[in-house]
């Protein structure tokens, strides 16, 4: 994506941009003009309704890397990343159970202030510590994703392309506070959700006439893109059944019951009910949605199809292979690529006959042939990867997260290309606007008024609290240059989370069920759990990630209850 793109970006386009980006901007700063006290600048007013919270949690979630990443994960991968969410409706089920009413009951501003109440002062601040290590790398990511469209487009410094996209989020984050952050997603989720749909309709409209929405899927499924569930149980497959019913829902019981960036979203809510119906309804509402930004994926798989496309969509990366000795490697892997085009365009021809006329032996003839096809594109491909891979120093040379893109730029008429823009553009703003408000309210909640500078007025800790979000937001941009050392951007963030969360999930899961089990218990198990886990994600398998959010729990809560059982009620 050179130079050679910037063109596709018209003045309409520019206008349809900016104009939204700025409307949400002043919209956030307008709604929470009369913010006064820290109190309500970190928790919000509390007087939320579900609709708000069940928006603001589902925009949490809905990055940047939603609207990137995923489409690309179903274009190469198919249909198989929606088993990471099976998972989802069983968290949200427990959590309103369990532990809203705890959370309510307590009247909390974070998670971690009811660990006080429960352990210690040394555990609130362990596990703040611990999600303000995750959260903090999980917010540059969402920054970096973006900002990859920027780059790409004018070939701007990553580190400034960084700046100009965190600047305004913190702008009206420092403004409005959480209060802010939850007002402005209700519209960013609108615009959002828009775009999603209007992407999928675009795509479908842009296949050869002819060709449905029950052709393309079809035609998808012949080579495995249309497979949602797999059944078969693999340690080491990211991806089944048993891993997104099992492993996800360890993972989404602490993103959602213990990450202050999704607890701060429904403990503004107006009563414990309007909470309740919130997570309840981005619960069932998300894996609708996650199928739907997959399916887009997979008809631009299917577009490609029928529309030539390069055989590396990183053109970036692809410049950097010219004047080398890979570039004729290279050219050669191409020529053959555009070579399994044309002949594909043949097959998919007697392919389509065969469904018009019912012939079951040509269809299946033909999608044999576009089976192997599929497979040879796709060996030419990793050959391509490892060519580039050859001349960058750092980062990844796989492209999945820069396939929409293309199309964006490429196939999408001038206005529309500016609100899908504007999309990815609010899909980052919401989820970096709900880190930083959770980054601050942790940091000056937890650390800095408990532990660092306690019993000051409300007006110091109102000014700490926007000092806090501007630094945090100095973090993130400076991180984010880095964040393009991960093969996958949305596959970076789970795995990342999964490195912390099964350690903290067993801290209140410890906190929650286990009565008998004091501070220094627990301590000592989160801290030797999170050892092991590291050990096993850098040393071990990273692929089996999912895993160990159950692990993690399941050590804290074993390790704490035999610490507290057979050492510490013994002395």
């Amino acid at each position: 994506m050179g130079a050679d793109q910037v063109n596709c970006m018209q003045t309409l386009d520019w206008f349809v941009l900016v104009g939204t980006l700025a409307f949400v901007v002043l919209y956030g700063i307008w709604r929470t003009r009369n913010l006064q006290s820290s109190e309500n600048f970190l928790a919000g007013k509390r007087d939320l309704k579900w609709w708000t919270i069940g928006l603001s949690i589902m925009a949490t979630q809905a990055s940047a890397i939603t609207f990137l990443s995923t489409p690309g994960q179903g274009f190469a991968d198919g249909m198989q990343f929606v088993q990471f969410y099976l998972g989802m409706p069983i968290a949200m089920i427990f959590l309103v159970v369990f532990v809203l009413p705890i959370y309510y009951n307590l009247r909390v501003t974070t998670a971690y202030e009811f660990l006080e109440q429960r352990f210690d002062l040394r555990m609130r601040s362990l596990t703040a510590l611990l999600f303000l290590v995750q959260r903090g790398v999980a917010a540059a990511i969402s920054i970096y994703a973006p900002s990859i469209i920027l780059c790409a487009v004018f070939g701007w410094n990553l580190a400034l392309t960084n700046f100009l996209m965190a600047i305004f989020v913190v702008i009206y984050t420092t403004s409005g506070g959480s209060a802010a952050v939850s007002r402005t997603q209700e519209l960013q989720m609108t615009i959002m959700m828009g775009g999603l749909l209007m992407a999928f309709f675009m795509v479908l409209n842009k296949l050869p006439e002819g060709v449905d929405m029950s052709e393309a899927w079809n035609l998808a499924g012949v080579t495995g893109k249309t497979q949602a569930l797999d059944w078969s149980f693999d340690w080491h497959d990211r991806y089944n059944v048993w891993s997104g019913i099992l492993g996800a829902t360890f993972l989404f019981l602490s993103y959602f019951g213990t990450d202050q960036s999704q607890v701060g979203r429904y403990l503004s809510g107006k009563s414990l009910r309007e909470s309740r119906f919130g997570l309840l309804f981005n619960g069932f509402i998300k894996i609708p949605m996650q199928f739907l930004v997959l399916s887009v994926g997979v008809m631009v798989y299917v577009f490609f199809q029928f529309n030539p496309s390069p055989l590396y969509y990183n053109q970036a990366n692809r410049a950097k292979v010219v004047g080398t000795p890979l570039e004729a490697p290279f050219q050669r892997l191409e020529a053959r690529n555009d070579s399994l085009f044309l002949v594909k365009q043949s097959v998919l021809k007697d392919y389509l006959a065969g469904r018009q006329t019912g012939d079951e032996a040509m269809q299946q003839k033909a999608g044999a042939i576009l089976v192997s096809i599929d497979k040879e594109r796709s060996d030419l491909h990793t050959q391509a990867e490892n060519l580039v891979k050859q001349t960058i120093t750092g980062g990844d040379a796989k492209d999945k997260d820069y396939v929409f893109i293309h199309f964006i730029l490429n196939h999408i008429p001038s206005g529309l290309i500016g609100l899908m823009l504007a999309m990815i553009f609010c899909a980052s703003w919401s989820t970096t606007a709900s880190e930083l408000s959770a980054l601050t309210a942790t940091t000056v909640s937890d650390i800095y008024r408990r532990s660092i500078a306690p019993g000051r007025d409300d007006t110091h800790y109102f000014r700490a609290s926007r000092i806090t979000t501007v630094l945090w937001g100095v973090f993130i941009m400076v991180f984010a240059t880095y964040a393009d050392l991960f093969d996958n951007l949305i596959q970076a963030v789970n795995m990342i989370g999964s490195i912390f969360y099964g350690t903290i999930l067993g801290i209140f899961f410890t906190a929650f069920f286990l009565k008998k089990v004091k501070g220094t218990a627990v301590f000592y198990a989160a801290v030797v759990t999170e050892a092991i886990i590291m050990y096993l994600f850098f040393m071990v398998d990273k692929d089996a990630y999912l895993w160990y959010n159950p692990l993690g729990c399941g050590l804290v809560m074993g390790i704490s209850w035999l610490l507290q059982t057979l050492y510490l009620d013994k002395r």
